[in-house]
C-alpha cells in the first residue's frame, strides 16, 4: 500500500468521516426519494405506474455488478481519483435523469448514475479503512452510518413534496449540489492510497454478471409478456449456462471474481441464502407500499412519502435491539421467530383498504419497519460472524454484492406477482387494489416458508459475534 493511517495528514483524517457520510446521505437519499416519485413519473411519461420497476432494478443491477470492480479500480488508481470519477459520475448521473424525455432514457441514465453509485460509498469505505488504525474504526463507522438512517427516514417524504410542489426532476437535481461539494471536498478531505492489484477477474464478471442480467431480464420480461414462451425458454437456458460455466471457472482460478469456496462456511452460506431468499418476500415492500398508497387508495405524492416515516424511524429505533435478542436467544432463534413475524405482518397488509384508518395502517408500517431492520441486520452479522482476517475482506464484498442483487430480484418478483395477479380477473374483478392485496398475502407466505431455511443453524452458530464461545 502506497500509504498507512500514521502518514496520513491529520487535516484529511479530520475531513475524510465527513466526506464518507456525505457520500453515504447521498446515496441513500437517492435510493429512498425515487419511490414515492414513480406514479407521478409514469404519468409524464406515459407509462403505466406497475411498470416502472425497470428504473430501480436498472440501478441496482448495476451497482452490484460493478461493487467487485471499485476496490479493484482505488488499488490501483487510487482512492482520491476514483473517488472523485465516481461523485462526478454520480452527478451526470442524476442530471441525465433529470432531463430524460423517455422511460429508455431515464433507465440508460440510471445505469449511468449506478456505474457511479457503485464506486463513490465502496471507496469511501476502503480509504477509511487504510487511513485508521483498527482501535479507532468503530467510532468512525458508526459516525459515518448515520447518514444512511436519516436518508432513508427524509427520502420518501421529500420525494412526495418535491413532485407535488415542482416536479420529479427535482428529486434528481437534489443530487447536483452535493456532488458538487463531494468533489470540491476530496481535493483535501480523501488520501490517494493505492497497493499492487492482481489481474481483474473480467472473465469471471462477463460470465457472473452475463448470468445474473440474464436472470434479471428473464424476470422483467415474463411480467411484460411482450415475447413468445420458446424465447424465454432461450434466455433461461443462456441464464443457467452463463451461471454453470462460472461456477466451473471459478473453481479452478486462483483470484475469481466471487470465490465461492467461501460458502464451505455454513454461517456465511446460510446468511447469504437466507439473504436471497427472505429479501424476495419483503425487499419488494418499499416498492409496493407507496404505489398501493398512491395508484390504490389515491394519497397524493407528500402523503404518502409522510405515511411512510414511521416505518423509517422504527428501522432506525430496532436497530440497537438486534444484540440483545441474539444474546438472549441466539440467531437461530432469533431469525426463525423473526422471519415467521415478519411474514405475518406482511400478510396483515392484505386487510389494508381504501377506507382503513390510519390508527391500523400507520402502527402496521412501523412495526413491519422495525422487525425488517432486525431481520436485515441479524442475517447480515451471522453471514460475517465466522470470517476471520485472511476471508473478511471476500466475504463482505461477497455480501455486498447479495444485498444489491436481492433487492434487483426482489423487485422483479414483487412486480411479477402483482401483475400475475392483475391478470387474474376472475380473482380480483380487475380492480388493481385487489391485486395489492393478494401480492402482500402471497409475499408474505413466502417470507413464512424462508423460515425453513434458518431452521438449518445450530444453536451456537454465530455466538462468536456476540462475544460467546
Amino acid at each position: 500500500m502506497k500509504n498507512k493511517f500514521e502518514d496520513t495528514d491529520p487535516k484529511i483524517l479530520k475531513y475524510l468521516p465527513w466526506l464518507a457520510a456525505t457520500a453515504l446521505f447521498m446515496q441513500a437519499l437517492d435510493g429512498t426519494i425515487l419511490n414515492t416519485a414513480l406514479p407521478t413519473i409514469a404519468i409524464e411519461l406515459d407509462q403505466s405506474p406497475l411498470k416502472l420497476q425497470s428504473i430501480i432494478v436498472a440501478y441496482t443491477l448495476t451497482v452490484a455488478l460493478l461493487i467487485p470492480l471499485s476496490g479493484w479500480l482505488s488499488d490501483k488508481y487510487g482512492t482520491k481519483k476514483i473517488f472523485q470519477l465516481a461523485v462526478a459520475l454520480f452527478t451526470v448521473g442524476s442530471i441525465c435523469c433529470a432531463i430524460s424525455p423517455n422511460l429508455l432514457t431515464l433507465v440508460l441514465s440510471r445505469v449511468l448514475q449506478a456505474v457511479g453509485g457503485s464506486m463513490m460509498v465502496p471507496v469511501a469505505r476502503l480509504a477509511i479503512l487504510y487511513a485508521y488504525p483498527k482501535e479507532k474504526l468503530l467510532k468512525v463507522i458508526n459516525f459515518i452510518t448515520i447518514p444512511a438512517m436519516v436518508g432513508p427516514l427524509l427520502g420518501p417524504s421529500l420525494g412526495g413534496v418535491l413532485v407535488e410542489t415542482l416536479s420529479w426532476h427535482w428529486i434528481f437535481l437534489v443530487n447536483i449540489p452535493f456532488g458538487i461539494f463531494l468533489i470540491w471536498m476530496s481535493r483535501f478531505g480523501i488520501p490517494d492510497f493505492k497497493k499492487p492489484v492482481f489481474k481483474f477477474d473480467m472473465k469471471g464478471l462477463i460470465l457472473f454478471g452475463g448470468g445474473v442480467t440474464l436472470l434479471t431480464l428473464l424476470l422483467e420480461l415474463i411480467s411484460t409478456k411482450l415475447i413468445s414462451t420458446l424465447f424465454l425458454v432461450i434466455i433461461a437456458l443462456a441464464t443457467i449456462l452463463f451461471l454453470a460455466v462460472y461456477v466451473f471457472y471459478s473453481n479452478r482460478k486462483n483470484h475469481p471474481l466471487i470465490d465461492l469456496k467461501l460458502f464451505k462456511i455454513r454461517t456465511l452460506k446460510i446468511g447469504i441464502i437466507g439473504n436471497i431468499i427472505t429479501r424476495l418476500g419483503i425487499g419488494g415492500m418499499p416498492f409496493l407500499i407507496p404505489l398501493l398508497l398512491q395508484v390504490g387508495y389515491g394519497y397524493t405524492p407528500t402523503v404518502a412519502g409522510l405515511m411512510m416515516i414511521p416505518s423509517a424511524l422504527s428501522s432506525i429505533m430496532a436497530k440497537s435491539l438486534v444484540v440483545p435478542i441474539v444474546n438472549k436467544l441466539g440467531y437461530r432463534n432469533m431469525l426463525i421467530g423473526n422471519t415467521f413475524i415478519l411474514g405475518v405482518l406482511i400478510c396483515l397488509f392484505f386487510f389494508v383498504r381504501s377506507d382503513s384508518p390510519l390508527e391500523y395502517l400507520l402502527p402496521l408500517l412501523f412495526v413491519h419497519g422495525g422487525i425488517s431492520a432486525i431481520q436485515f441486520t441479524a442475517m447480515n452479522t451471522l453471514s460475517l460472524a465466522d470470517l476471520d482476517y485472511t476471508n473478511s475482506s471476500e466475504g463482505n464484498s461477497v455480501l455486498t454484492i447479495t444485498q444489491q442483487l436481492s433487492q434487483t430480484f426482489s423487485i422483479s418478483v414483487a412486480s411479477l406477482i402483482l401483475g400475475m395477479f392483475k391478470n387474474m380477473e376472475s380473482l380480483t374483478n380487475g380492480v388493481d387494489v385487489q391485486a395489492f392485496r393478494y401480492s402482500f398475502l402471497f409475499l408474505g407466505i413466502l417470507t413464512v416458508l424462508s423460515t425453513l431455511i434458518f431452521i438449518q443453524l445450530k444453536p451456537t452458530d454465530g455466538m462468536s459475534m456476540s462475544g460467546h464461545k
